[in-house]
């Protein structure tokens, strides 16, 4: 994930201090006209972008204040996929190795694409594993990425809560071995947290979800530094839900691992 943020140092202690999380570059994004530290908490990195000057991400803060910029994703052919977008064209831009698509080109999701590598898990979390994307079709959205991106959509699951008043589609990229995915929410209730959202900001980036080993971990963490968050109560517990102002204003929801195949299309996959 890429946020915007006014201190990448501060941003990324906080990172440190809730995930466990480790520093492991600085540079500069040039397309954004921004400062970026990079730090790694499982297997995924979080970028942490500071504006240089005017730009993307100054804009962003001017407006919305701290939070989630973008989303990202990893292929081992960033090539192939380049050009698969250019056929079908949609417009990007690269820089370092990586491909960024503006929101106006997707559904609301500004994307950031980098080439696949193996890390070594480090901190609390193992990975991230889901993006919300707010739409207004969650179906014609779907088709999109999947035409976009190459996904294969008999892959894809159904998704309905009308605790957080939704409908939509999870795009499961590699299912049962992976649960990674973007999901595609439609507002069925907008008096709720998630419709209010999108009231405010129309087709957008509304949070990201993670796995852990040690919900019990992360949430010491929380309480120590008195910062915000819900445990969930349903489908037996082990959910987490990270209020924005601990981390920088990115609401992150943390799940034990392998308890999101209860709600994504294969519950015997989730461990009790």
């Amino acid at each position: 994930m890429q946020l915007a943020v006014r201190d990448c140092m501060v941003a990324a202690d906080a990172f440190a201090e809730v995930l466990g999380a480790e520093k492991v570059r600085e540079d500069e994004l040039r397309v954004f006209n921004a400062k970026r530290t990079v730090v790694q908490a499982g297997e995924s990195e979080f970028e942490l972008l500071e504006p240089a000057g005017d730009g993307a991400v100054a804009s962003h803060l001017e407006r919305w204040g701290e939070g989630i910029f973008a989303a990202g994703f990893s292929t081992d052919n960033p090539g192939a996929l380049a050009r698969r977008m250019d056929d079908r064209a949609l417009r990007f831009r690269e820089e370092g190795g990586q491909i960024f698509i503006e929101p106006d080109q997707t559904r609301g999701m500004r994307t950031v694409i980098s080439r696949w590598s193996e890390r070594e898990p480090v901190g609390l979390i193992s990975s991230l594993y889901e993006v919300t994307n707010i739409v207004e079709d969650h179906e014609g959205a779907a088709s999109f990425y999947a035409d976009a991106f190459g996904l294969d959509a008999s892959r894809f699951c159904p998704i309905k809560s009308e605790q957080w008043g939704y409908t939509g589609t999870l795009t499961l990229f590699d299912p049962p071995s992976r649960l990674d995915r973007i999901e595609l929410t439609q507002i069925t209730e907008p008096s709720l947290a998630m419709g209010r959202f999108f009231a405010r900001r129309g087709p957008s980036i509304y949070m990201c979800y993670a796995e852990t080993g040690n919900t019990g971990a992360i949430r010491e963490r929380l309480e120590a530094r008195g910062s915000r968050y819900t445990a969930g109560r349903e489908n037996g517990g082990g959910n987490l839900f990270v209020h924005p102002t601990a981390l920088h204003g990115m609401l992150m929801g943390v799940s034990r691992a392998n308890l999101a195949w209860t709600w994504s299309g294969r519950p015997e996959l989730a461990r009790a």
